[in-house]
């Protein structure tokens, strides 16, 4: 039986499932969950990775997380925006989760770190032609009142992958005495089945609609959502890459297991509170909820520049997962709230794409940072930046 992913008219017949929320965001959220087990079973490794195996500097590593991500930002501009010019979803989907799945055992073969810098471009490239189109879906089908539940979802599903992976690529590690590789190998299975699982979505095409010029398009995206996307940018500016959370939980004295379990730690904490996250965002407004995360975001980096030892790691990653489950699926759900339907894998497109590639710029800023001032000098900028987001949220943005 195939769940059809429907056109706004008939949200109604949609939202009889569990917890109220439409039937395709189970298949959606599932598809997410099972990639994230395959990508985080690597992505905490892969600092380890290119610092132990492949003698990567710091640098590098901010520039290969930098360019991944940022590779992942500029298609998503191009996904959305070429998603809602075809009016399809899918097609994008399937093709953004295949490549990713593919990128995945690639790494294995990586002798030397611009390879593996080819292989995240690759799997980052994946994300951003899935990520708009995806998006665009869950909101598509969503009723705008529980919106901000369907995004909490997802990221739910999606971060819970986040919690199972690293337990996973920990175990294959320690079983395969750290043989980085294998369990590089081994990640692509369940990338695989989630490519697999999409083939129960059937996509039906909306309505026609007039189309129009390409600039118009972008000027009714309106006010409020250009508003949004540069508090965004401000607060991106000292959002660097995990990976130096990572680093840092070593440098504080944490070993390799420690320091991925710590980060499964944020993301049960992520994964925890994310639908209660969307849920209080319906109800209190999303501004007010993703203030509240920006000023937790400040707490815990300012915590990574000051603490000295490995027992406040733990504290602070739990704490950290509360920050990504407030802001995450909730700043996506205001997306959509401010643009027309036609335009939603556009303007998604262009939050997430416009503020990740900023990820290139803060992420080699820190590899810089902690080479040239020391291993504190990221995190005080992350904590800085994030006290001037939300301070321009407050002062520019209208309750919502």
């Amino acid at each position: 039986m195939t769940e059809e992913l429907a056109p706004p008219v008939a949200r109604e017949q949609e939202t009889k499932a569990f917890l109220g929320l439409p039937r395709p965001i189970f298949v959606l959220s599932a598809v997410s969950f099972l990639t994230d087990i395959s990508s985080e079973m690597i992505y905490p490794l892969v600092p380890l990775f290119l610092t132990s195996s492949l003698g990567a500097p710091l640098a590098a590593v901010g520039l290969i997380e930098g360019v991944a991500e940022s590779t992942a930002s500029i298609v998503k501009t191009g996904s959305g925006w070429i998603s809602d010019r075809l009016r399809v979803r899918k097609p994008l989907v399937v093709a953004g989760y295949g490549l990713s799945a593919l990128a995945k055992p690639l790494m294995a073969a990586a002798y030397v770190w611009p390879a593996a810098l080819f292989v995240r471009f690759l799997d980052r490239a994946g994300k951003g032609i899935r990520t708009a189109p995806r998006d665009a879906l869950v909101a598509d089908v969503t009723p705008e009142e529980i919106r901000g539940r369907a995004f909490g979802f997802h990221r739910a599903a999606d971060t819970a992958g986040a919690v199972i992976g690293p337990l996973i690529g920990l175990g294959l590690l320690a079983a395969l005495n750290e043989r980085f590789r294998l369990v590089f190998l081994i990640a692509g299975i369940p990338a695989l089945a989630g490519v697999v699982l999409l083939s129960v979505l059937r996509e039906r095409k909306p309505r026609e609609e007039q189309p129009k010029a390409e600039a118009a398009r972008v000027r009714e995206l309106g006010g409020g959502f250009y508003l949004f996307l540069a508090v965004s940018l401000i607060f991106a500016l000292g959002n660097s890459s995990d990976a130096f959370l990572i680093l840092r939980s070593k440098d504080l004295g944490l070993s390799t297991t420690e320091a991925v379990t710590a980060y499964v730690l944020y993301n049960t904490t992520y994964s925890l509170l994310s639908l209660p996250a969307g849920i209080a965002s319906d109800r209190l407004g999303r501004r007010n909820v993703i203030g509240a995360g920006f000023l937790i975001f400040a707490f815990v980096y300012l915590g990574f520049a000051v603490v000295n030892g490995g027992m406040y790691v733990w504290p602070l990653f739990a704490v950290y997962g509360v920050y990504m489950a407030l802001t995450d699926g909730v700043g996506r759900a205001l997306v959509t709230d401010f643009v027309p339907p036609r335009d939603r894998a556009t303007a998604i497109g262009i939050y997430t794409g416009v503020t990740g590639a900023m990820i290139l710029v803060s992420s080699v800023l820190a590899g810089v940072l902690w080479d040239t001032i020391g291993a504190s000098a990221p995190f005080y900028l992350g904590a800085v930046t994030a006290v001037a987001a939300l301070a321009a949220l407050v002062a520019l943005l209208p309750r919502r």
